[in-house]
Parts: C-alpha cells; structure tokens; sequence
C-alpha cells in the first residue's frame, strides 16, 4: 500500500521581476512597499525572493492603491491580520471602505455638478454668441 506524502510542498517563492509583471508594478515601488515595511523579502545573496505571503500582500496593496487607499490605511488592515487575525482585519477593512465609498460618492457629486455648471455655461454661450453647438 502506497503511503500519502505527508510532506509539506515548498512554498512558491517569486521573483522582484515576476510580480512586477503579475501585478504591473515597477521595481521601484516593489522596494519602496519593502521601505515601508509593508511587504518582507527574503534575500539570495544579492536578489530578493518574495514569498507566497508576500504576493497575497502586494495583491491587496495593488488594488488598495487603485481604489485610492492609503498607504497609512493599506498598512493597518495588513498589520491586523497579523496581530489580531482576520475578524479584525475584516472589521477594519470593512470601516475603511466605506469610508472611502462616502469619500468617492462626494467626489462623484462635485464632479457632477461641475459637468452641470460647464453644461449651462455652454449652452449661455452658444445661444448668446450664436455659436454652434457640437
């Protein structure tokens, strides 16, 4: 009878290279989240090998920063997970998203009221001065 492998499989590691094309980021920013203590690299002599963790870190830093995150608030959901497990970061993300959904909803309201405004002055103008409307 064959026996299961009960050993463990070695964890994936990447490259600074590979997650910049993964995750379209440069090189620089992927140090620059390694300055502020946000993702951890290990080294190989000279070349930094990011683990499994630290890609699953970078993956939530990426979309945090394109939804307009801050790196200030990035670090703190991150840090829960590890000092008070994922309740906690889920709470704690879970405030700032809808903070940040209350923030972009006002955005949304002066942008529209920005298009309304330039929408009255446009039609003012080409009514007053006869110009044709495109």
């Amino acid at each position: 009878m064959m026996r299961p492998n009960l050993r463990r499989p070695p964890y994936r590691t990447y490259s600074i290279t590979q997650l910049c094309r993964e995750f379209g980021v440069t090189a620089r920013a992927l140090r620059f989240y390694e300055e502020q203590g946000l993702v951890f690299p290990s080294r190989r002599e000279m070349q930094r090998v990011y683990s499994y963790k630290d890609r699953a870190r970078l993956a939530l830093i990426v979309r945090g920063r394109r939804v307009g995150l801050s790196l200030a608030q990035i670090r703190d959901i991150l840090d829960l997970y590890e000092e008070q497990g994922e309740a906690a970061q889920n709470a704690k993300a879970l405030s700032i998203f809808r903070q940040r959904i209350a923030e972009l909803e006002a955005q949304r309201r002066e942008v529209d009221e920005a298009i309304d405004a330039l929408k009255q002055a446009s039609q003012r103008l080409s009514t007053g001065y006869g110009v044709a409307a495109e």
